[in-house]
């Protein structure tokens, strides 16, 4: 049986054990702003639906897992996605390469390790395990810049349809990362990805072309680019190659 804790106009649902308990997002709470149900597992099945409505999953142990779904929604649509011109010089003088799904672990890990230098990290062993999990499926997909043969920067994050969720970034070196998403949006429409989910916004995002979407737009953008819960063939068939491909400037 499913609890909710609620006033008159917010919700926080406490999730059963059921994968598809849905929490309803217009029903998040205020404060803090978003978050919509507590509990659960970080189970396949739970993960992928929740995923396909819009929910993502942010906590520090040893809490309860926490649900979110904020009003305003940060996203990137591919086409929109620019860098500064400084930065373009940066790229054209540095050789950097892309791949796609040929170094996951270590990408989910230096995403980890970096957070908890900085700030500490809600990156645990149980999202490592339940994104590598992911990943075996084929949901869950890592972006790689190398210099060389040396890793230097990338992201990790769930792909679904024509939508990518965007989980954590990294950089070893200055705008490794960056150059990632670059690399990850130029090819946007071989991956037949149409959006980026980037979940909450942040001047580093908006100044790559990011912007506010009302919780309602997101919806019904999801609901058009993920019909069914299915993978990104597109992905999986780039990376079976294992090749790494210059960044075009």
């Amino acid at each position: 049986m499913t609890d909710v804790l609620a006033n008159d106009e917010c919700e926080l649902l406490i999730l059963s054990e059921s994968p598809y308990d849905t929490p309803q997002p217009h029903k998040a709470l205020q404060d803090p702003e978003g978050l919509s149900a507590m509990g659960g597992d970080l189970s396949t099945q739970r993960l992928i639906h929740l995923y396909q409505h819009g929910f993502f999953p942010w906590y520090s142990e040893p809490d309860p897992i926490l649900w979110w779904h904020p009003e305003q929604r940060c996203t990137l649509s591919p086409d929109h996605f620019h860098l500064a011109k400084s930065l373009k010089k940066t790229l054209k003088k540095s050789n950097l390469q892309f791949s796609i799904n040929q170094a996951f672990h270590t990408v989910i890990h230096h995403c980890a390790d970096l957070r908890a230098k900085n700030e500490g990290t809600w990156i645990s062993d149980d999202i490592k395990q339940a994104y590598s999990r992911l990943h075996e499926l084929g949901f869950a997909h890592s972006v790689e810049v190398w210099q060389g043969e040396q890793l230097v920067g990338g992201f990790y994050g769930v792909a679904m349809g024509q939508v990518f969720f965007g989980e954590s970034m990294f950089s070893l070196q200055p705008n490794a990362s960056k150059m990632a998403l670059k690399a990850f949006c130029d090819k946007a429409k071989d991956f037949h990805i149409a959006l980026i989910d980037c979940q909450v916004e942040s001047d580093h995002l908006l100044s790559l072309g990011a912007n506010l979407s009302p919780r309602n737009h997101f919806i019904s953008q999801l609901k058009d680019l993920i019909p069914q819960p299915e993978i990104n063939q597109k992905l999986i068939e780039f990376s079976k190659n294992g090749q790494k491909q210059p960044i075009n400037v």
